[in-house]
C-alpha cells in the first residue's frame, strides 16, 4: 500500500475525528465499502449477509474511529473489523439454520427499484456452450470455498479476491506468514481437490 494512500486515510480520520468532518468519513466510506462487501461475501456466500456485514462494518468503524490509535493501517484495521463480524454472521447462521425460512420482505434478486424483474443478458462474446460451461465452474468454485474451513476461506479470500500480500494477511488474521502460506496452499488444493470430482 502506497504511502500516499496511507496518509490520505490519516488525514481523513483527522479531519472527521478532530473536526467533525462527516465528509472525511463518507469519503472513507466510499474508498473501502466495496472492499469490505467483497470479503464479506467471499466468506459468507451471501448477498444479502454480505450486504448487512459491510454497512455494520462502518457503523462500527464510526463509533469506534475516535479511539483508533493507528497502531495500523486504517485498512488492516477494517479489514479485521471485516473478518470478524463475517465469524460472527457465520456462526449466527450456522446455529439458527441458516436459508431454513424465507422472507416475503426480502429483496428480489435482479429485481428493479420498481420491483420489475430484468432478465440479463449474457456477454455476447461467449457462446451458450461457453457460458453453461463458465457457470458451472463459477457454481463449483463457489462450492468448493463454502466447503473450506473459515480459517482456509478466510485466508483464500483476502489472497484472491482482495489481492492483499501474505503479510497483510498475516497482519489481518494475527498469525504468522507462514501459516497464512500454509492455508492458503491448504484452500487452493482443497478447491482443486473438489473441481476435480
Amino acid at each position: 500500500m502506497s504511502n500516499e494512500i496511507v496518509s490520505d486515510d490519516r488525514e481523513l480520520i483527522a479531519r472527521f475525528v478532530g473536526a467533525g468532518d462527516q465528509s472525511a468519513f463518507d469519503q472513507l466510506v466510499g474508498k473501502y465499502s466495496s472492499r469490505a462487501y467483497q470479503i464479506a461475501y467471499g466468506i459468507l456466500n451471501n448477498r444479502e449477509d454480505a450486504e448487512e456485514v459491510a454497512q455494520d462494518v462502518f457503523l462500527r468503524i464510526f463509533r469506534a474511529l475516535p479511539k483508533f490509535r493507528g497502531d495500523s493501517e486504517f485498512s488492516t484495521w477494517m479489514y479485521r473489523i471485516v473478518i470478524n463480524l463475517s465469524r460472527n454472521k457465520l456462526r449466527w447462521n450456522k446455529i439458527r439454520g441458516a436459508g431454513l425460512s424465507l422472507s416475503l420482505d426480502a429483496p428480489v434478486e435482479n429485481a428493479k427499484g420498481d420491483g420489475e424483474l430484468t432478465i440479463e443478458l449474457p456477454d455476447e462474446r461467449m457462446t451458450p456452450d461457453q457460458e453453461s460451461l463458465y457457470n458451472e465452474l463459477k457454481e463449483k468454485t463457489s462450492k468448493a470455498m463454502n466447503q473450506l474451513q473459515d480459517s482456509y476461506r478466510e485466508a483464500v479470500t483476502l489472497r484472491n479476491v482482495q489481492g492483499l500480500s501474505y503479510e497483510e494477511i498475516a497482519d489481518i488474521l494475527g498469525c504468522k506468514v507462514g501459516t497464512i502460506k500454509s492455508r492458503i496452499a491448504r484452500g487452493r488444493e482443497e478447491i482443486r481437490n473438489s473441481l476435480e470430482l
